[in-house]
């Protein structure tokens, strides 16, 4: 009977220790995809690190999704705290595809806008491990909370910029001395998965102001 009436009561998931320890998990992969741009470490090593870490990242999804259908009480909305995990989630899984396509194409390194962009990344990856634990008060945390997805918007911004400067020099070189198409082709691809990590940590900005402004 008292376990019947404490099934009843009204239950609360710690989706703030979810949502830390997926950030962790991006760092993680951020930290090995720079390494790897930078070339300072091994390229097979950093893959590895980065597909682990997204496997970790990836259980933490599945724990978020199954306790928010069984808590009665949530912290956010339910749509609220899927969309967070759900960005975040996109992050990591560009950083797995960026590894996956350096991998499959054997590719020896990374040009200079691409090291910038991986630079970028492991700064933006910082931001959102700072900004999730603020999201316990987020109501007392709401200005500096903006001021992190306002940070965060900005380096997707240079993110783009260095995007289209690497393409266009690839391609530039490749017309101009009449290089391997094959080359432009998996740089182009490499670059899709960068700019595509940039593109979702501006997403996780957008939904972390989506609970400032509702909440704070």
């Amino acid at each position: 009977m008292f376990a019947w009436f404490q099934r009843l009561l009204p239950k609360s998931g710690d989706f703030f220790s979810m949502f830390e320890r997926h950030g962790a998990s991006i760092l993680v992969a951020a930290e090995a995809l720079d390494a790897m741009a930078r070339g300072a470490k091994d390229k097979d090593e950093c893959v590895r690190i980065i597909r682990e870490a997204e496997l970790a990242a990836d259980e933490v999804v599945r724990e978020v999704l199954h306790v928010v259908r069984q808590t009665f009480l949530t912290p956010f909305d339910r749509s609220a705290i899927t969309a967070l995990i759900g960005t975040m989630d996109d992050t990591i899984d560009e950083m797995n595809k960026a590894a996956t396509a350096v991998e499959v194409y054997d590719v020896a390194g990374f040009d200079p806008h691409m090291a910038q962009i991986a630079a970028i990344v492991l700064e933006a990856c910082k931001l959102i491990v700072e900004a999730l634990p603020l999201l316990r008060e987020v109501n007392r945390n709401g200005h500096r909370l903006h001021v992190l997805t306002g940070q965060l918007v900005a380096l997707e911004g240079k993110v783009d910029l260095l995007h289209e400067a690497g393409l266009k020099t690839h391609f530039q070189v490749a017309r101009s001395t009449g290089g391997n198409a094959l080359d432009f082709l998996v740089a182009r691809e490499l670059y899709k998965h960068l700019e595509r990590i940039a593109d979702a940590f501006e997403d996780v900005a957008n939904e972390i102001d989506s609970l400032v402004i509702d909440h704070a």
